[in-house]
């Protein structure tokens, strides 16, 4: 009988413990994902471009935000400054040489919870033109819930980063054009599945 009363309170005990969720895996949803970074031109303007063709995984861990991870791809092909020909200028040898180097991508080697909710830090290796160094990210939780179109688990961040192109090689025309680069960053990522199903589905339109 004590034995049977022991098993009824572990039982119990366990059925009051708060659900832990696991970590989900989401895509990035290129449509509502931007990449941006501005620069100073000869101290008249700072313009901006942008990376309109954006691939990626994020590994988020709700009830251990230091577990979650991201990969991020940013293929030069969807380099847009809004200028054709800048475009064409900036994917030669001496900026970011698309022929030999034709991605930009970022992957996390650690995320540090900040002292407020939703502040996070993630550190990175951030690799272009060939070389790979570290990049750290300020970033904030904007959301987590279900994306009211697709009916499924979606999460959104902001983050921001300032690195120095030099550091790349890429370091034509410094200190006219600022080696200072400011990367402001908003995603919106959709459960993997999910996500996976509404792309299939889109394709066989």
């Amino acid at each position: 009988m004590r034995t049977f009363r022991y098993a009824l309170l572990a039982a119990l005990a366990l059925a009051a413990a708060p659900a832990v969720a696991a970590p989900m895996t989401y895509t990035l949803d290129p449509n509502h994902t931007q990449v941006s970074f501005c620069w100073n031109h000869f101290g008249f303007s700072n313009p901006c471009a942008s990376f309109n063709t954006i691939q990626g995984t994020l590994v988020y861990d709700a009830a251990d935000p230091a577990r979650s991870s991201v990969t991020v791809t940013l293929p030069l092909s969807g380099l847009d400054t809004h200028v054709p020909a800048l475009d064409e200028h900036l994917k030669l040898p001496d900026f970011f040489d698309a022929a030999r180097y034709p991605d930009v991508t970022f992957k996390s080697t650690k995320v540090i919870p900040g002292a407020r909710s939703g502040e996070l830090t993630v550190d990175g290796e951030l690799t272009a033109h060939g070389v790979t160094r570290p990049v750290v990210l300020a970033v904030h939780l904007n959301k987590i819930g279900e994306q009211p179109m697709l009916k499924a688990p979606a999460i959104g961040f902001d983050a921001t980063t300032t690195i120095r192109r030099s550091a790349f090689g890429v370091g034509a025309y410094v200190p006219m054009v600022s080696d200072a680069v400011h990367v402001r960053i908003t995603v919106e990522a959709d459960e993997a599945g999910a996500f996976a199903k509404a792309m299939a589905a889109m394709a066989a339109k």
